[in-house]
């Protein structure tokens, strides 16, 4: 049973240090109860404490993490079953399928497009975690010179692919050392394959027939206490697939059924030949719940539309996505480029600088930090104002960059150019359209004007 705040509380310092961010160790505790904090963000916690809130503490799917350095992933440690209930927390990762059946240049080609698949949105770097290597031909040697040729040409995490222990365990002398997800064991190999995985301390697939197959596989897992387990039900139809996800994911969550208590993959690179059809699965499969999502093909045209909904769905919604408030180069500006400003609103940042691109108009666009509210939120609550935009403007340092005074703020508030002409006397305020998709002709026309 899950100790509460005061339970947990009774076992603490209670230094009241702050160090773990929070004003006092009752509201820590209060925080670790409810899945919102770890106990590792307490530097003093005891020996004893530790062990007896371990369970408290941890999330009720285990984080798992797969690869090394700098493209190493953590995937699991989920706290919810809906977003909204607070907000999800490992981003699913998306990984790319390769056979050893497939022809050198095929598997060098997608290697390295798959290498590519790097998209920077919102400060954020969106990009494939993995490449899944299947033994098709079933000869270990070919397996291993596929995976040295991958590993040399791809710091990607791997996910060597075979349901034969002999043949993984060739594998792993090639890239054991890269801590590599094993995929897979079965109810046929289990001993061996969690045997192997147990030795060299690896994160392990287990693959059922059936979600209750799976169960009683996991169950039979962790009994050799196996601990980094990622589960695939075995599955390859949306139907099931997605509903095996559901159930895993409300097991761990609602009933504490711990053999579900890991993080999940899909494939639907196994459940169509239709690259369209495969697309549609995966995006399903992200938003419910796979941890994992592997992919046939590393195209951007189907790669990036993934990673934008990751990204989406697992931003905090209780708190806008916004980009940092400073002016950013839109193409190419110099002194004589037209300077305007906006909220940080990260959508209206990439409508606005979509805008202006598309115009051919180079700019300074000054972002305004509005707490990630759109223009019309942020001014009606006080935060694209004059005051603040003059500040802004002020303390920015565009003033060093550009020969004019002249300053253009959306159409929307242009209410607000009077108070403005007065907190920037030194400024001309102009205001600019109020949709953005008049953004270009507008710039058009101030270009020629000039």
């Amino acid at each position: 049973m899950a100790l509460s705040g005061l339970d947990i509380f009774k076992m603490l310092p209670k230094t009241n240090c702050g160090e773990c961010k929070l004003p006092t160790c009752l509201a820590f505790a209060m925080k670790l109860a409810g899945g919102q904090a770890k106990l590792d963000d307490c530097p003093y916690v005891s020996d004893e404490a530790r062990e007896a809130l371990a369970e408290a503490s941890a999330p009720p799917i285990r984080g798992v993490t797969v690869g090394t350095g700098d493209k190493e992933f953590l995937t699991g440690e989920e706290l919810v079953l809906f977003r909204h209930e607070k907000r999800f927390v490992n981003p699913a990762a998306i990984g790319v399928m390769l056979s050893d059946a497939m022809p050198d240049d095929e598997i060098e080609a997608k290697v390295q497009e798959a290498g590519k698949d790097s998209w920077e949105r919102i400060g954020q770097q969106l990009e494939v975690k993995l490449l899944a290597v299947k033994c098709e031909s079933g000869d270990a040697g070919k397996f291993k010179d596929v995976l040295a040729k991958v590993k040399g040409a791809s710091d990607l995490a791997m996910m060597p692919m075979t349901e034969d222990p002999a043949v993984m365990s060739a594998a792993l002398e090639v890239v054991g050392d890269d801590n590599p997800l094993l995929y897979c064991a079965t109810e046929a190999n289990l001993d061996e394959m969690g045997a192997l995985a147990k030795e060299k301390g690896l994160p392990l697939v287990l693959k059922g027939t059936d979600i209750h197959t799976l169960a009683a596989l996991s169950e039979k897992a962790m009994e050799m206490d196996l601990a980094d387990l990622v589960l695939d039900p075995g599955t390859r139809n949306l139907k099931d697939t997605l509903e095996s996800l559901i159930g895993i994911r409300r097991g761990a969550l609602n009933s504490k059924f711990k053999p579900f208590g890991f993080p999940s993959i899909a494939l639907p690179c196994e459940e169509t030949d239709d690259l369209f059809f495969e697309g549609a699965l995966a995006s399903i499969y992200i938003a419910k719940y796979a941890g994992i999502v592997v992919t046939s093909s590393p195209e951007p045209w189907l790669q990036y539309p993934l990673q934008v909904e990751i990204q989406n769905i697992y931003t905090d919604p209780q708190k806008p996505m916004a980009v940092d408030s400073e002016f950013y180069e839109i193409g190419s500006p110099g002194p004589d480029s037209p300077v305007l400003v906006t909220t940080n609103f990260s959508l209206t940042y990439f409508i606005v600088s979509g805008e202006i691109e598309a115009s051919k108009v180079d700019a300074w666009l000054g972002i305004v930090d509005s707490e990630g509210q759109s223009v019309l939120t942020a001014w009606a609550a006080g935060k694209f104002v004059p005051d603040i935009i003059a500040k802004f403007i002020n303390t920015s340092g565009i003033a060093d960059k550009v020969e004019h005074r002249k300053l253009i703020i959306p159409g929307y508030v242009a209410q607000i150019s009077g108070e403005l002409d007065e907190e920037l006397p030194d400024w001309e305020v102009l205001i600019g359209p109020r949709e953005a998709a008049d953004l270009s002709t507008y710039l058009r026309q101030y270009v020629s004007a000039s």
